[in-house]
């Protein structure tokens, strides 16, 4: 009897605790201790994630910038500059992110490079657009008060494209949270390593938790941009559409 009395105390509390909900057995969607038992993987993907999404869309601006500009100064190259930046978004990621590896290698560099490529697309035509939206008369007024080409540039046109630039800005970068998932084709996806491993895996908590990470550092992102377009352009505040 009593050796049945201890058999019972040791199988109970084995039965009470049960299979974790992303073991084998269960593989729930919605599970909070994957979350805290893999705390550090997740953290680490994410920082991965965002330096990532950050690099890939300031180098794009570097690069947008000064085409956009030679695209409005030299309108003989606009459509060449444009169609360029636009087939560039037509490589598919599977192949532009392996043309790139024999240069840059299996490394970081090799996503953000494919991902500022992509982001031409868009932030081409938004300093265009930005810097077409500026009035002719304010142009005029600048020269007339001795402004030199550079400097109507920096101090009035780009100033007053802002507000179109930064809606450029805002598509580029959640459209980039996205795309980082790609680089997981050479290890450096952030979240879309966990994605590639969720998906390959059949690891439902882990597939979801990272998608949702992405959406939510999409809005984030979004959220930090329109903050500082409030900043940068105080005189749309009292603007309205």
């Amino acid at each position: 009897m009593t050796l049945l009395v201890q058999a019972a105390a040791l199988v109970v509390p084995t039965a009470d605790a049960g299979p974790s909900c992303y073991s084998r057995l269960t593989n729930e969607w919605f599970c909070w201790q994957y979350v805290t038992d893999r705390q550090s993987e997740i953290v680490d993907a994410t920082v991965e994630h965002v330096w990532i999404t950050v690099a890939a869309v300031l180098a794009g601006l570097l690069i947008s910038f000064p085409l956009a500009v030679l695209a409005r100064r030299l309108p003989r190259l606009e459509s060449t500059i444009l169609a360029v930046s636009t087939g560039i978004y037509t490589v598919p990621s599977l192949a532009l992110l392996p043309l790139l590896v024999p240069f840059t290698g299996l490394s970081p560099t090799t996503v953000v490079i494919g991902l500022a490529l992509y982001a031409l697309t868009i932030l081409v035509r938004a300093f265009l657009e930005g810097l077409r939206s500026v009035p002719d008369e304010v142009r005029e007024s600048a020269t007339g008060l001795g402004y030199g080409p550079g400097r109507l540039l920096l101090r009035v046109e780009l100033p007053l494209a802002l507000p179109v630039v930064m809606a450029g800005l805002r598509v580029a970068t959640v459209s980039t949270v996205a795309l980082t998932t790609v680089g997981s084709l050479v290890s450096y996806g952030g979240l879309g390593n966990l994605i590639k491993d969720g998906v390959l895996t059949d690891f439902r908590a882990e597939l979801l938790t990272a998608a949702v990470l992405c959406v939510v550092l999409a809005i984030v992102l979004d959220v930090l941009l329109v903050a500082t377009q409030r900043v940068l352009t105080p005189w749309t505040r009292g603007v309205r559409a």
